[in-house]
């Protein structure tokens, strides 16, 4: 895959300083064009050996370009904060708006094969992870972005000689460290993980540009008109790329809506007994959260449900039980401005918590596939697509310690109604129900099929929901509650068992060594 990066490409003086005038000139009406017109943003990825210029041509792009509308990331090793969420975290809330050009140095690719080299996973874990950013990269095109990725290239003699000529230089020595020596001495090891990497991840939508990075001049010219052409021609465009489904059409629900019809909406509790349960559960969920073990998880709270279901109830009672210090509620409303120039996870991604903390979202991602998809206000081949990418967002957060608890919260057509009159006749409630409330009532049955495919296509074991019949908001809250601590101490006990054998295995080894 390197063979043509090692050929010897070189670009003479003359034609270097005739090309690079009219280069910059055309980058620079393509940017003010791009800015302009807002439409999607421009990330580029800056990987490839050391010594092979990868520095010196992000500067370079700053320096032919208008440094305001480019953010340069330095993605070095993650920080504590960065740890305790999951590793594509730190990258989703540096993904640049539209109008913008992010450029990553160190990126997405950097620590799978840092860790496939120095055998910290085998290479099925290896492959595993490079087939996620495959997916990353492809939602990333979905939603509009145009993916420049750069690798920079030289042979094991080359990157010898490219060391060798930084560190005589005093005005480059500093380029050179003892990492840098040492990863030479994996040259062939990097090589192999390297190509893998490339081959699994350069596709049609997102293609590796592999760059000789011997000659500065070639380099420079090579990368400036790439990037120029990739702007072009996604300028041209009128929108983002139109994509034909390859999803099979929806069929209707194999339960034939019984899935929340078959709910036992009549199901309640006594003040007395409401009570004495809310008193235990949140007296157990506090304690949960105070165990020494819960520092090493994190807890994702997703709320959706009717309209007057009762989800603000539940939320309550839940924080009730909590210190306030230790979780957030986000309430989530149409996108704001900013949200709406980024990927449409986005604002789900910064909103993570970090370990022992709780997250509640009132509302959530899922408005994609609801929401949006019943009001039309995504094309059809977006809300599809939408089901694989929550799965595979909520997948990276089971992956990485954090619980999922998902609710819906379903209550009949009839007791909608007599909420609804209640709030509308109430003074202090009358901000609850609004003029969409109503409209959305109008389409109950869309919605009711559009609930039942997303839980066929997004209850999994890792993220399993859970539906709530909440005619009688007692009821719910309790049933909210209980399943939040179950899922938190059955988390818990996982851990504390992991614990306990890996603490016999340790005294079995000890005990066998004497």
């Amino acid at each position: 895959m390197f063979e043509s990066a090692e050929l010897g490409h070189k670009i003479d003086k003359a034609t270097h300083e005739r090309e690079v005038p009219k280069l910059r000139e055309a980058l620079l009406d393509a940017q003010f064009d791009f800015v302009a017109a807002r439409k999607f943003q421009v990330i580029i990825l800056v990987g490839g050996v050391d010594g092979a210029g990868r520095s010196e041509t992000v500067s370079l792009l700053n320096e032919w370009m208008d440094p305001r509308h480019i953010e340069v990331h330095g993605m070095g090793d993650p920080s504590d904060e960065e740890r305790e969420r999951p590793p594509m975290w730190r990258f989703w809330r540096a993904l640049p708006p539209d109008g913008r050009i992010g450029v990553f140095m160190g990126s997405w690719y950097t620590w799978p094969i840092l860790d496939y080299v120095y055998d910290n996973i085998d290479q099925a874990a290896f492959h595993d992870k490079i087939e996620r950013i495959t997916h990353f990269e492809k939602m990333l095109v979905d939603e509009g972005a145009l993916v420049v990725k750069f690798w920079f290239h030289l042979s094991r003699d080359g990157q010898r000689k490219r060391l060798k000529a930084l560190e005589k230089d005093p005005r480059s020595c500093w380029r050179v460290t003892p990492r840098d020596w040492s990863r030479l001495a994996m040259y062939e090891k990097f090589h192999e993980a390297d190509e893998q990497a490339l081959r699994m991840t350069s596709t049609a939508d997102a293609p590796w540009y592999i760059v000789e990075g011997a000659d500065p001049r070639y380099r420079e010219l090579t990368v400036g008109k790439i990037l120029l052409e990739a702007m072009r021609r996604r300028l041209k465009q009128k929108a983002k790329p139109a994509k034909a489904s390859s999803a099979p059409p929806l069929l209707p629900p194999i339960d034939n809506l019984h899935l929340l019809k078959s709910l036992d909406l009549s199901q309640s509790l006594s003040k007395k007994q409401y009570e004495r349960a809310l008193e235990e559960q949140q007296a157990r969920l506090a304690l949960l959260t105070r165990d020494p073990l819960f520092s090493e998880i994190s807890v994702v709270v997703v709320f959706e449900g009717n309209d007057a279901a009762g989800k603000g109830g539940s939320i309550r009672r839940i924080t009730g039980a909590l210190d306030a210090r230790n979780y957030q509620v986000i309430p989530i409303a149409a996108p704001s401005e900013e949200e709406r120039a980024h990927p449409y996870l986005w604002r789900f991604w910064r909103h993570l918590p970090r370990r022992g903390r709780l997250t509640l979202f009132d509302r959530s991602w899922y408005g994609r596939i609801l929401v949006e998809r019943v009001e039309g206000f995504c094309p059809e081949v977006d809300w599809m697509r939408a089901y694989g990418e929550i799965n595979d967002f909520e997948d990276q957060l089971a992956r990485h310690d954090t619980v999922v608890v998902k609710f819906w919260l379903a209550i009949s057509k009839d007791e909608q109604m007599r909420r609804f009159k209640e709030r509308e006749q109430t003074g202090f409630k009358r901000y609850k129900i609004t003029d969409e409330d109503w409209r959305n009532r109008e389409k109950w049955e869309q919605y009711e099929s559009a609930v039942c495919d997303m839980v066929e296509r997004t209850s999994t074991d890792y993220a399993p929901w859970t539906l709530i019949e909440s005619n009688d908001k007692r009821f719910a809250r309790i049933k909210v509650l209980t399943t939040l601590s179950d899922r938190i101490e059955a988390c818990l006990d996982a851990r504390r068992k992991k614990m306990k054998k890996q603490n016999g295995d340790k005294s079995k080894s000890r005990a066998g060594r004497k």
